[in-house]
């Protein structure tokens, strides 16, 4: 593409014909290095420099022929020589007033000089040399040296983008310029996302039908979701329903440490869309050069990111309203992105790409099994409600893990086992059997876990156990209690539900406490998690009566985890706030201590089984508890009794 533009710029072209460093570079580097060579001679002097080191101080040089040379030794007037093969330099005057002087063009053979020399007494050296060939080398290897440095700038020339000094400039070799293949059926669980930017690809290819009517196509199509989701491959399907060439980019791409090759890339970028126009640019990871410049970090406003935003904001605005080309961008963090970017005009329509929902799980899970051998006892609803929560990337890994698994115990076909492990590693971690813990340790994990378990089911709005198991995973969970979702979709939960959700989170401290007698390390961040639940419902969820319905935390919404919290609220509230949370926190932890010695014996049966055989299904769970209910005549406080019916009616 640098040869199409050069062909397109004659006066960048005439400029670049003309200059002699382009056409003759060899040659002009020689030049230069012959002329260094004789301006560090003409410093130095003739000869090796040697000599002119040796001299003493304030001396003079003077030319002489070598017979006045042999007069002035004769004569007394000389104190030391130096004899090489070219030349003579002999040392004479008085002290305070030294003169050099240099005889070239000396006899190869004078059998007179040396004994004249020891007649008069005077000091004297020879120098030997290799002549002509020494000659040769000292001036060649400056100019090999000038030409290896040429070598290594003109290679790094080659590399660089558009041919520009050090890699700075043109944008060639850092765009990715494709006519993508994918599809809109390739793209699975973001149908409302889909709905949003086919108008895009019909306007790609039916343009004259839109500017008839005056309609102004959105000029920037903002793609805004959670990592994971797909906004990369629905970018691509745009450009491949529209069949039209696709400029892939990532925002760091742009920035460099010189000021000004950003925008220079930028202005390249767009140049090359509207030459292949109509044709789509996306622009992954936008934030990385479109950050808000409202937040005053940059006191100078002219650092190399504000710039490429400048050019990146000034070539929208120079869309014309007929240009067939549309700027595709995605980010997961919307929220720090600049004002002017998202304004009407420039980034006119931000399209949602959110986790995808029990139905979109089940296509996206649908469209990653077509290259996979299944078995038909796989049940891929029961995956899709099981993974609740999960992202397109997170499913692909999951049906990827599940074949991985299957090709190691040498299956031929991917059971169901195998994505319900899958699903446990993406969720709790890999499992480290060879983590041997001690049988103390084991006691411990084994009714901490059983603690969860008995509160989970046996508590209102809590979610039911799947598993439960006492094998370490993940980085370093020595037990985990498994909970996976009973209904397709949940956006909400109510206030009864975080309090379960409490209860559960304290019963494993509750059962250390009240079994063993002693408290461990093992509950920390279960008790973290239960103190953000609480801190949540009093200062964003408004249900407490410590503040009531004012919200006392502005939680600034974003797609990554961790999103940060601005709080605002006096010394005296937060005071308050530490107490109600810590009043809850042990006002539910008697409650559930309570709840588990009212059912220790059930308690005690489930550790046993968890010592003897490590995992248990949450359905032996439930028919632990029921079973202690029945034999002590209790009203069955069992909160999933229509999942313990069911399980019944399989069996």
């Amino acid at each position: 593409m640098s040869n199409q533009n050069n062909q397109n710029n004659p006066n960048n072209q005439d400029n670049n014909n003309n200059n002699f460093f382009n056409n003759n570079p060899l040659l002009a580097f020689a030049i230069f290095s012959i002329v260094v060579i004789m301006l560090f001679k003409s410093f130095v002097g003739e000869g090796d420099g040697l000599g002119t080191m040796m001299s003493p101080a304030n001396t003079k040089t003077k030319q002489v022929t070598y017979s006045e040379v042999k007069e002035l030794i004769k004569s007394g007037e000389i104190k030391s020589v130096k004899i090489t093969p070219s030349y003579i330099e002999a040392i004479g005057g008085s002290e305070g007033s030294f003169i050099r002087y240099t005889a070239q063009n000396v006899p190869a053979i004078d059998r007179e000089l040396i004994p004249l020399l020891e007649e008069k007494k005077i000091k004297y050296e020879g120098v030997m040399g290799n002549g002509l060939l020494s000659e040769l080398i000292s001036m060649l290897l400056p100019i090999l040296i000038f030409f290896a440095i040429w070598i290594f700038i003109a290679k790094r020339m080659q590399k660089g983008m558009g041919g520009s000094i050090l890699g700075m400039g043109k944008n060639d070799r850092m765009v990715d310029s494709e006519k993508p293949e994918t599809k809109f059926d390739d793209v699975a669980g973001a149908e409302e996302a889909k709905e949003e930017v086919k108008e895009i690809v019909d306007f790609l290819k039916y343009p004259e039908r839109y500017m008839e009517l005056g309609a102004k196509i959105p000029k920037g199509v903002l793609l805004v979701g959670p990592p994971g989701t797909g906004k990369t491959l629905l970018a691509k399907a745009v450009a491949g329903e529209a069949s039209v060439p696709f400029f892939s980019v990532s925002g760091s791409s742009f920035i460099e440490m010189f000021v000004g090759v950003g925008a220079s890339r930028v202005r390249d970028l767009f140049d090359q869309a509207k030459k292949a126009a109509p044709a789509i640019i996306f622009i992954d990871e936008i934030d990385a050069i479109g950050k808000s410049r409202a937040s005053g970090a940059n006191f100078g406003g002219n650092d190399e990111r504000e710039q490429t935003l400048n050019q990146l904001l000034a070539e929208m605005d120079g869309f014309g309203s007929n240009t067939p080309v549309i700027v595709l961008a995605a980010t997961n963090r919307p929220e720090i992105l600049d004002a002017a970017l998202l304004r009407a005009g420039r980034f006119d329509r931000q399209v949602l790409v959110d986790k995808p929902d029990y139905e979109g799980r089940l296509a996206i899970l649908q469209v990653h099994i077509k290259d996979v051998k299944l078995s038909k006892n796989v049940d891929l609803a029961a995956i899709a409600k099981a993974t609740a929560g999960l992202a397109g990337a997170d499913l692909a890994n999951i049906i990827n893990e599940g074949a991985l698994l299957a090709g190691r115990y040498n299956k031929k076909e991917i059971e169901q086992s195998d994505l319900m492990e899958a699903i446990e590693r993406a969720f709790v971690g890999l499992e480290k059997k060879n983590r041997k813990i001690n049988e103390t340790e084991k006691k411990i994990v084994a009714y901490h876990e059983s603690g969860h378990a008995l509160m989970a089911e046996l508590t209102k709005g809590a979610t039911r156990v799947t598993k439960v198991s006492i094998i370490p995973r993940g980085l370093g969970a020595l037990g985990y209690t498994l909970h996976l979702p009973d209904e397709e979709n949940r956006f909400l939960k109510q206030r009864h539900e975080l309090l379960a959700e409490i209860d559960v989170l304290l019963a494993g401290r509750a059962a250390e406490d009240v079994f063993l007698g002693e408290i461990s390390t093992g509950a920390g961040n279960d008790l973290q998690r239960a103190t953000d639940i609480i801190k949540a419902m009093i200062s964003v969820y408004g249900m407490s009566d410590v503040a009531g319905l004012m919200v006392l935390e502005k939680r600034q919404h974003s797609f990554l985890d961790g999103g940060m919290a601005q709080k605002d609220y006096s010394e005296k509230m937060a005071e308050q706030i530490d107490t109600t949370v810590k009043s809850m926190l042990d006002e539910h932890y008697s409650k559930v201590k309570q709840t588990l010695r009212d059912y220790s014996p059930a308690i005690e049966k489930m550790t046993s089984v968890l010592l003897d055989v490590e995992v248990i299904e949450g359905s032996k769970v439930r028919e632990i508890i029921k079973e202690y209910e029945e034999a002590n005549g209790l009203e069955s406080r069992l909160a999933h009794s229509e999942i313990v019916e069911a399980e019944e009616k399989g069996k």
